[in-house]
């Protein structure tokens, strides 16, 4: 009788301890997916701030400037990411780092997208998502004023030093474009600027409205009027600039193409680039 009564016991006991695991298993299987049911979005929404990733040394797309005397990133993409913000009710976080770094960022999720003049090459839709396209500069040379009627062809620059930002389509068309010259490409183009400025390099590829920003804001150099580039002579020209997100962030790519869309049909993109492009020839 003892020993039936310590059976029925220990049967208990094991019951109780896997009804327990199983209560554990199925709390933890809830957890997990409640977890994996908080958007992107909602975990933006939730912190109060969205995380931009820049490179703030290309006027008049983002650049620093000082405001109040304080130092302030501007520019018409640091623009267009306020209003992708404001759509989605958040603070708006900037990060400036190098060009080259930014998808690495966006990947590991120190920042939530990318607005950086970026064109969205095969190559980087690998490994990130974007946006659809919301400008298409056109592309230019810099060269210093002294220069400016030396260069008149691709050809007189053979042998010649030739800056590029790195990691950028202007990178890809300078050693498409210049295939008898060095190409030397740098992170920042604020570099590249002094380089060229202290005749260590003889022109600079850059999209045209950055290159008259530096223009304007440099006595000493110029866009040149005779080295330009058109689509149908680069191969390597893509067609506009677009807005990075992480890999299969659809939900945040839908959003950030309706800010695109508003902004688009409201004209804003025109006022941002003419208000930037002010603000960095003050």
């Amino acid at each position: 009788m003892i020993k039936k009564f310590n059976n029925y016991a220990t049967l208990i006991i094991v019951i109780l301890l896997l009804s327990l695991s199983l209560i554990g298993c199925s709390n933890s299987k809830k957890v997990s997916t409640s977890n994996e049911a908080v958007s992107t979005i909602e975990k933006i929404k939730d912190s109060g701030k969205i995380v931009l990733g820049t490179c703030a040394d290309y006027p008049p797309y983002e650049f620093h400037k000082q405001i109040d005397g304080k130092d302030t990133i501007v520019g018409f993409d640091i623009d267009i990411a306020k209003e992708v913000a404001k759509d989605l009710g958040v603070e708006l976080e900037i990060k400036d780092m190098d060009f080259n770094g930014l998808l690495a960022a966006l990947d590991t999720g120190n920042v939530d997208f990318v607005v950086a003049g970026m064109v969205p090459k095969e190559e980087r839709k690998k490994s990130a998502d974007f946006s659809k396209v919301y400008y298409n500069p056109d592309q230019g040379f810099l060269v210093r004023v002294e220069d400016e009627e030396k260069y008149k062809s691709i050809s007189d620059l053979d042998g010649m030093k030739i800056g590029a930002q790195k990691g950028t389509m202007q990178e890809d068309m300078a050693l498409e474009m210049f295939p008898n010259s060095e190409i030397k490409s740098l992170g920042k183009i604020t570099d590249l600027v002094l380089e060229l400025k202290n005749e260590k390099l003889s022109g600079v590829v850059l999209a045209t409205p950055v290159a008259t920003a530096y223009d304007k804001a440099n006595p000493d150099l110029t866009l040149s009027p005779h080295i330009s580039f058109k689509k149908e002579d680069v191969e390597t020209m893509e067609e506009g600039v677009a807005v990075a997100i992480k890999k299969g962030e659809q939900e945040l790519v839908d959003s950030i193409n309706k800010t695109i869309d508003r902004i688009t049909e409201e004209k804003l993109l025109e006022k941002f680039i003419q208000d930037a492009t002010a603000l960095s020839e003050e």
